[in-house]
């Protein structure tokens, strides 16, 4: 009998860490389930911007536990979470933080706002002004925020998860394309389907409270060392020159797409392939292929692109737009 080739050193570990990891971030999705019904796509998106350390937008009508979804996301990780509701009268150093006057010292000294954070819920964050949205425009890229001329770093790992009113008009700030393109992904939370809504209010009537996460049984389930192993196998996670070439096919249809006046740019090509990596990865590929591509497609360029006023008149979305895109582009071999 021919012995076995021998398996590099390293290798047995490396793979063992991946399991073990990928089986922390589903363990992550089936503790969110506890709080949250029939919202797995969001569920998914949310561990996509974690691998991938990107930013989510979350929309969705009032009601549908788009800010509970991100409170069980924090309950679930071994992370330091805030929330700032946002509002009309609210500062950008309500956010990022202000020099305070030490009477004591007579020296003025820094005092972190609530960014300073690994998991920062910014809570209806159109309700607030362009001046303070913009607050967040620097932590978001850069990982860091300016005070008084000084850069100082965020905590790793970051992420900013904004909830959204599409409805809801009066009184909103929409966050203009420079912002929306900082965020890797944006999230639809649709209405419950009926078998759903049942399962939401046998739940509330055996004592549920939303307010209350430990009692519903939701415990921390992944911390930062699952991340980062996690992180590290999506890097190595390979992508094949058709693919690349896919992807940059796919953007680049958007900008000669009738229907848009703005279409996908480079970083949102970088972002595509990016989330494509982070599924093929959850999934238990160490590859990707033209359907991991689909599937992050539309959470990942609706936000990107800028429908024309006549297209939008004739009831065009930037959903259509895209699926009409993939349905064109060809697919490689």
């Amino acid at each position: 009998m021919t012995a076995p080739p021998p398996v590099p050193a390293g290798t047995a570990d490396t793979n063992r860490t991946d399991d073990t990891a990928r089986a922390s971030l589903e363990a992550l999705r089936s503790e969110i389930a506890k709080a949250v019904v029939g919202q797995d796509p969001a569920v998914t998106g949310l561990v996509v911007a974690l691998l991938c350390r990107g930013h989510v937008l979350l929309e969705g009508v009032p009601g549908v536990a788009k800010t509970l979804l991100v409170r069980a996301l924090a309950a679930s990780l071994e992370l330091d979470t805030k929330r700032v509701q946002f509002t009309p009268d609210l500062m950008p150093s309500d956010v990022t933080g202000s020099l305070v006057y030490d009477v004591r010292t007579t020296e003025f000294s820094f005092q972190q706002g609530p960014v300073f954070t690994n998991l920062l819920l910014a809570d209806e964050i159109n309700r607030t002004p362009p001046k303070t949205q913009s607050s967040l425009l620097e932590a978001m890229e850069e990982r860091q925020v300016t005070v008084d001329g000084t850069p100082r770093l965020l905590p790793d790992p970051f992420l900013v998860a904004a909830t959204q009113n599409p409805v809801e008009y009066e009184g909103t700030y929409p966050l203009p394309e420079a912002q929306l393109d900082r965020f890797l992904l944006k999230l639809t939370v649709p209405l419950p389907s009926r078998e759903d809504e049942i399962d939401v209010l046998t739940r509330h009537a055996d004592g549920f409270n939303p307010r209350d996460l430990k009692a519903a049984g939701i415990r921390p389930v992944a911390g930062p060392a699952d991340l980062e192993a996690a992180r590290a196998a999506v890097a190595r996670t390979s992508v094949s020159p058709e693919i690349a070439g896919y992807v940059v096919d796919i953007c680049r249809a958007t900008r000669d797409s009738p229907s848009l006046s703005l279409g996908v740019s480079p970083r949102g090509a970088t972002a595509l392939l990016s989330t494509a990596r982070a599924w093929a990865w959850l999934t238990g590929r160490d590859y990707v292929n033209p359907d991991d591509v689909k599937a992050l497609a539309l959470p990942t360029l609706r936000h990107r692109v800028q429908l024309r006023p006549e297209a939008e008149m004739e009831g065009v979305t930037p959903d259509s737009v895209i699926t009409a895109v993939l349905a064109q582009v060809p697919v490689p071999r």
